[in-house]
């Protein structure tokens, strides 16, 4: 790697990211391929294929790793490119091997070690963790078979020399998709394609039965002829108890004078009666003062 005479090879970093660039090229997997760029080792394009026996079975996943430069000491970076339906794509993912945890990190461990991990991460819950995603099983088969077509497209031209090369490694070394996958994923396409189309067209229909255009292209808005009717039943069942209140309201006013009347009568015999009593009680305190009182009673 002719990019490495601009590097301290006696830097522990440096150091250690050549001897796992070789480690590689003698034991290379038929899981995994992983290479540095040539402009910038620190920076490492992958390919993963997904677990057997697992939704992601047959899939081939590319991704990111980005070291530190205090590593192996400080844990690296993934970020994965290739729909999963497990992570989620272009974005740091949180993993105990990543940087999210770095008190999990140990210096031993390499990025073989971390592709490996990362493989087993694959079929786990997401837990809510950074960068996870939780789609069903059908969809993540899709996925599966899809990311088989082609590497993604990412970065510049070098990049995706990398990336193309790394895709079609891990593609001859992959078997192929079994037949029971690929039928049920086409089957799972079909549904989920005539699903939309349905939708589509009855979006299609709604808009097309609310919001027709007139003769001059303006949209109008034909108001259902059941809405029309409700509405003039509530106008007919409003007006029958405003004649209601309207007839009571006269008959009111025509018996109100006369109990006025009445009412003043009552009054005015109350006064009088009042009047007599107190009265005849002065007169009663009179005589008796006077002594007539005495007189009248023995006289009686």
């Amino acid at each position: 790697m002719a990019a490495t005479d601009k590097y301290n090879l006696k830097n522990p970093a440096v150091k250690r990211i050549l001897m796992e660039v070789k480690e590689m090229q003698t034991n290379p997997s038929d899981d995994f391929m992983s290479v540095p760029l040539e402009e910038n080792i620190f920076e490492w394009q992958f390919a993963i294929r997904g677990p057997q026996d697992t939704e992601f079975e047959g899939g081939i996943y590319h991704g990111r790793i980005q070291l530190p430069a205090e590593y192996p000491f400080k844990p690296p970076s993934f970020m994965l490119l290739t729909p999963n339906g497990r992570f989620e794509t272009q974005t740091k993912i949180c993993l105990s091997i990543s940087n999210h945890h770095p008190e999990h990190w140990q210096p031993s461990w390499s990025v073989r070690t971390a592709l490996v991990a990362l493989i087993a991460f694959m079929p786990t819950a997401p837990n809510g963790a950074l960068g996870s995603l939780d789609y069903k099983k059908e969809e993540r088969r899709d996925l599966a078979i899809r990311s088989r077509e082609a590497s993604p497209k990412f970065g510049t031209p070098e990049r995706q020399k990398v990336i193309d090369e790394i895709h079609e490694y891990v593609l001859s070394k992959a078997p192929p998709v079994p037949e029971s996958l690929k039928q049920t994923s086409e089957e799972h396409q079909s549904e989920k394609e005539a699903e939309e189309a349905e939708g589509s067209e009855n979006a299609g229909r709604s808009a097309d039965s609310v919001e027709p255009e007139n003769e001059g292209g303006e949209r109008i808005t034909e108001e259902p002829q059941a809405a029309v009717e409700n509405a003039d039943a509530v106008e007919q069942r409003e007006a029958i108890p405003r004649q209601v209140r309207a007839g009571v309201s006269n008959q009111q006013l025509q018996h109100r004078p006369a109990q006025r009347s009445t009412d003043d009568r009552l009054l005015t015999w109350a006064a009088v009666g009042l009047t007599v009593a107190i009265v005849f009680l002065l007169l009663k305190k009179l005589m008796k003062s006077s002594g007539y009182d005495a007189i009248f009673l023995s006289e009686s």
